[in-house]
């Protein structure tokens, strides 16, 4: 987190709408991946876009929204490369997509949590590299494993 709570109170807000639009971005390219299987320029803003959103919420210290994004772009960019992204991978990044705008929607304004396991951040993880065919995916080096705050751990 920045380094006070007012501060980044402040900025969170500018965070969200910052985050939607990129969001919608990505939409836009799922869309048209949806017509085009592996249109390169669909996939590189697609890759782009999840880029800066990680590192946008890096700055705000929300992990567990960068970390999942850079997990899908890790898995993504390694597809690109080795496969069509077929209708069940399409469907599977989907997704992952679906539960990043739901985490920005769960964040707590005042405290920056997000009162989620990563259980469904994992299975979706795990479900787009098995349609990828990355079963044996490993995170980028500089990625950090999964840290969301339980319910119970933000509780104590």
């Amino acid at each position: 987190m920045p380094n006070d709570r007012k501060e980044w109170a402040h900025r969170l807000p500018e965070f969200l709408v910052e985050a939607e639009t990129l969001l919608v971005k990505t939409e836009e390219c799922l869309s048209h991946l949806q017509l085009i299987s592996n249109d390169k320029d669909a996939i590189d803003c697609m890759l782009s876009t999840l880029l800066k959103l990680a590192n946008k919420a890096d700055v705000l210290a929300l992990a567990a929204v960068s970390e999942f994004s850079r997990h899908i772009h890790g898995l993504l960019s390694h597809a690109q490369n080795h496969m069509d992204l077929h209708d069940q991978a399409l469907s599977a990044l989907k997704d992952c997509l679906t539960l990043i705008a739901w985490q920005l929607e769960l964040i707590d304004q005042k405290t920056g949590q997000l009162s989620l396991d990563d259980s469904e951040q994992t299975s979706l993880i795990e479900a787009f590299a098995f349609q990828v065919g990355q079963s044996q995916f490993q995170p980028p080096a500089n990625s950090k494993p999964f840290t969301l705050v339980s319910f119970a751990g933000r509780q104590a």
